[in-house]
């Protein structure tokens, strides 16, 4: 298949510990369309970021995930979070 690149937006929440955590990741087919979703999923979320991942998916490698916007209360540590599959 080769390489692409998925754009996808991402709310945050709070657990039951009052701790910040990741929502249902949303895909979106482009970039545009992927911070359009982050700012709506902030308002009714603590937060919510866009990223995107580029890589191969049949042979499961993917580079660092990119963050291309945040709103709200999103973790400090967000780009691991996301490299490491949440």
């Amino acid at each position: 298949m080769g390489s692409v690149t998925y754009f996808v937006a991402l709310p945050f929440g709070r657990d039951d510990d009052g701790n910040l955590c990741a929502g249902e990741a949303l895909e979106a087919p482009s970039e545009l369309i992927a911070r359009s979703r982050a700012a709506r999923l902030a308002t009714g979320n603590e937060g919510a970021a866009a990223f995107s991942r580029t890589g191969d998916p049949d042979i499961g490698e993917f580079a660092e995930a990119v963050v291309l916007v945040r709103y709200g209360n999103v973790p400090s540590d967000v780009e691991a979070l996301i490299s490491a599959g949440r």
